[in-house]
This record gives C-alpha cells, structure tokens and sequence, in this order.
C-alpha cells in the first residue's frame, strides 16, 4: 500500500544525492594524475556504543567569523589511505597552500567533488599546495569515518591528502564550520602562510541549476600565484554544518 506524506525540510538535502552532477568541462581541466605509495592502514577508534542512539538533521551551514591575515594552524593528522602522517611543515615549499574541510555524505561536496578533483589536479602543477581534512564525527556519521574516506580518495583519484581529524581539535583550529570550506593561504619567503581567500567554490548549489566553474576560487588562486591582490569582496562557502561529537552539543 502507498503512503503519501510530505517531505519534511530536513530530508531534502538526501534528495539532492539523486541529482546528477551538471555536465560541465571547467577551464581547469587537466590530464596530471598522482600516485601514491602503499603504507599500512592506520587503526581508529570508530566504535560506537550500541546504547546510545543520536538524532541527527542536515543542517545547512556557511564560512564566517576567520577573518583575512590568520595564520594557518600547524597541525599532525593520519591520511587513512596511505597510514602517512601530514603536518603543516611537509607544505612549506610551496607559496599557496588550499586547505579544504569536506566528507563522505554532505550532498554540498558530492555537488562538487569531481569538480575538486580537476581543480586541484590543474594547479597543483602550477605550485599549489592542497589537503582536504574531514572531521565529523563518526558516533553520529560513520559513513564518514577513516576506512570510508579511503575508499573516497581512491575512487575518486585525489590528487591531494585526505586526514582524518578524530578530536576535531583541527577544525576548531582553523574555525572550520562547514563541507566544503575552503582556506586559501600564501606565503611570502620564511613567513608564515597567511589567509588570502576564504570564500565559496563558485555560485553552483545542489538544489540550483547552475553549472560548476569554479570560478571563484579559481580566480583566488591565480590571483596568488600570479602575485596578485585576491579581491577582498568574498561570497563565503554554502554546505552542511561540520558534525560535532555529540557530547560537544549538549
């Protein structure tokens, strides 16, 4: 028997996953690819306690409150694919440095994921540095926990880093609030990096019928790499709130 009902808000961001993504070329586009070395897999603790049971909406979130000039957070985080750990240190060769919070399920970087990729991809050979860092919390989303991550990163060939932040100390570090968010950072001699642009991908949303470009943190970055002055007019990034341990919330 049918049952009819109404969709309630917080069950729509689900059905975005269904909608397939624009059919876009972006001007990035690029044939490099990495490979990577195999390491022995890091063991987490993602146990969770089947007493206790978590009720967990969608909640849609933006980039706010870090303010231009921070400087970036030292931090030491595994990368569950490869079982290396990554430091702030092992990107101090290079002048720009992208640090992007994503995860597993939030339909906001599914929109956007294969579009990351070929980004990332185009300027890391032009001297950009980037790591993606997933912190939600495996008690209320264990879909995004380290053994799927990897699973993530291979599938979808990422070029960069994907860490595991299990305290969530790091995204706190950073002010990170939502997936996907987006820091870019330069460096200047022996300087330290210093946030340049901390804004959106581009104007493309799940539920819009916008094409993906890219265009806005593309321009950011060629802004750095060129030498240039990144605009300080910045829209910020749009997706799903960063999923807190549960005891955080109370």
């Amino acid at each position: 028997m049918a049952v009819i009902g109404t969709l309630r808000p917080s069950c729509m961001c689900l059905l975005q996953q269904l909608r397939p993504l624009a059919a876009f070329q972006p001007s990035f586009l690029s044939t490099w690819s990495s490979s990577r070395m195999g390491f022995p897999a890091l063991k987490f603790n993602t146990s969770v306690s089947p007493r206790k049971i978590f009720i967990t909406r969608a909640a849609r979130s933006e980039s706010k409150g870090v303010s231009l000039g921070f400087k970036a957070p030292d931090f030491m985080l595994p990368e569950p694919l490869t079982g290396k750990t990554w430091s702030l240190q092992d990107f101090e060769a290079y002048p720009a440095l992208l640090v992007m919070f994503i995860c597993n399920h939030c339909p906001f970087v599914k929109h956007l994921k294969k579009d990351i990729v070929k980004l990332s991809k185009y300027y890391m050979k032009k001297g950009l540095a980037v790591v993606a860092i997933s912190s939600n919390s495996v008690a209320t989303h264990p879909q995004d926990g380290p053994e799927f991550m990897a699973e993530e990163a291979k599938l979808y060939g990422y070029p960069f880093p994907y860490l595991y932040d299990e305290s969530q100390a790091v995204a706190h570090d950073f002010g990170a609030v939502c997936t996907p968010e987006f820091f870019l950072f330069k460096k200047d001699g022996r300087r330290p990096y210093e946030l340049v642009y901390h804004g959106q991908f581009d104007d493309s949303r799940p539920s819009k019928n916008v094409p993906i470009t890219g265009r806005d943190l593309s321009l950011a970055i060629d802004s750095v790499l060129s030498g240039q002055q990144v605009p300080l007019a910045q829209k910020p990034s749009v997706g799903c709130s960063i999923k807190w341990h549960p005891e955080e919330q109370l």
